[in-house]
């Protein structure tokens, strides 16, 4: 495709077409956001299964906000494939949207953006000046420590065959009001002129600010930071909520009184923390700190607390069962959601399955329902209930995930089914009062069981 010259450039060539590397959760939201912007978009990913299934124009995420807005075949400038070879030389601009988990030692796993890279690099045309973006979440000096030195090994020259970029992803699924198009971006990259051209593409992505703040880490940095900030606000009311009930206060109550102060800011205790995003970011913070010799106390500390809030919410049950006659060993509970967040089907992370593995430890069997999760997607050793009303002789049902499906469930009816009509409301969204009207024994995360 022949690239023009456009004044909103500063007579640098236009962007015409997007490639995007990884069609997951982030990337296929933001390949469908710049089709719909009036880009040429080529999107890749190396499953055979999600690539055809966006051919099919079907979502191959969990996230229900795209099920009806994946482009169907035939969509003029919707070009989907397996191999980045074919998608590369066609691209102005490269945005790489694949994972960056941890390892089982919890060390960051850069093996995605390392493979994409070379991927990309591989392919590009001599003279192009390609744009590549990483938008997946790393720490600081990732981007350039990763890709510079596969772009020296292949021969490429920065500036004239490729520049880099960092541009953080920050779009919130199952969260239509903060989607690809709502939500803020920063630009770091090393050329200055390059920024600017990030910064009017990104502004034709999203209604919101998109701004230049100079060097790749500082964008680095600057999402990390983000989700680790709210893995220590969460782990603040998580520790509290062990607290409080030790000394015969609800942990809910405490919270409603504070946030009356104008600058307290509000979270809500739970069973855990899953996704793939808090779980993880703050350890790729604690790598590059140990790198440097800088201790990260809070950060760690933050993260064992919510690491380790499955296992408390296990004790408790273990405990609620006791008290209720359950003998040992013989104990029977339901989960009630298993994905990390509500209404969206992504089971990474998830809290439920820590959860799970504790109460099993404790001789406690336990079922799980999920309707936005796939059969296959629970671990061998949970036994999955398909339909809730079929579920019978449990003591205990937990509400893990507050789906709407869970949360709105007849609970009228499932009481009748229980051998022991006990619930425990592990995310603080039921009206326990109603509940307790209706026959249930009601008990909930941070709150007093005696």
């Amino acid at each position: 495709m022949e690239r023009v010259v456009s004044p909103v450039d500063g007579g640098e060539k236009k962007v015409q077409t997007i490639g995007i590397i990884g069609l997951g959760y982030v990337g296929l939201p933001t390949a469908i956001g710049f089709l719909d912007a009036g880009f040429s978009v080529w999107g890749v990913d190396i499953s055979e299964r999600t690539v055809e299934m966006v051919k099919r124009g079907e979502n191959p995420t969990g996230d229900p906000d795209l099920d009806n807005i994946v482009p169907q075949p035939g969509t003029d400038n919707w070009n989907i494939t397996t191999n980045a070879a074919e998608a590369v030389p066609n691209c102005d601009v490269i945005l790489v949207t694949v994972p960056t988990p941890v390892t089982i030692d919890l060390k960051p796993d850069l093996s995605f953006v390392a493979s994409a890279g070379r991927t990309v690099f591989e392919s590009i045309k001599a003279n192009s000046n390609t744009i590549v973006v990483l938008e997946s979440t790393v720490y600081p000096g990732v981007t350039a420590e990763t890709w510079v030195p596969i772009i020296e090994e292949l021969g490429l020259e920065i500036g004239t065959d490729v520049t880099i970029a960092y541009c953080p992803e920050r779009f919130n699924p199952g969260d239509p009001a903060r989607g690809v198009r709502q939500v803020a971006r920063v630009i770091g990259c090393p050329d200055e002129k390059v920024g600017a051209r990030l910064v009017s593409l990104y502004s034709q992505l999203t209604c919101e600010d998109v701004r230049y703040v100079g060097a790749i880490e500082v964008a680095e940095a600057s999402k990390v930071i983000e989700n680790v900030q709210r893995d220590v606000n969460i782990a603040l009311v998580n520790e509290l909520a062990q607290l409080f009930p030790e000394i015969g206060v609800d942990v809910e109550d405490v919270l409603d009184a504070a946030a009356t102060k104008w600058n307290f800011h509000r979270y809500t205790p739970g069973v855990g923390v899953g996704g793939h995003c808090i779980p993880v970011d703050p350890y790729y913070l604690i790598q590059r700190a140990a790198q440097v010799g800088v201790p990260t106390e809070l950060i760690t500390a933050g993260r064992a607390v919510n690491r380790t809030m499955p296992n408390h919410v296990a004790k408790i049950i273990h405990e609620l069962l006791y008290q209720n006659g359950v003998e040992a060993g013989l104990g029977k509970a339901l989960l009630l959601g298993w994905s990390y967040k509500a209404e969206v089907g992504d089971p990474r992370e998830t809290p439920a399955e820590p959860l799970a593995a504790s109460l099993m430890e404790k001789g406690i069997s336990v079922s799980a329902w999920d309707p936005h999760i796939n059969d296959d997607d629970f671990p061998e050793n949970i036994t999955v209930i398909d339909d809730i009303y079929s579920a019978e002789g449990f003591d205990i049902a937990i509400l893990v995930t507050a789906h709407k499906a869970c949360v709105e469930l007849q609970w009228e009816r499932l009481i009748g089914q229980m051998r022991n009509p006990i619930f425990y409301d592990g995310r603080r969204v039921m009206d326990l009062q109603l509940l307790q009207e209706l026959g249930w024994k009601t008990f909930a995360v941070g709150r007093p069981i005696k």
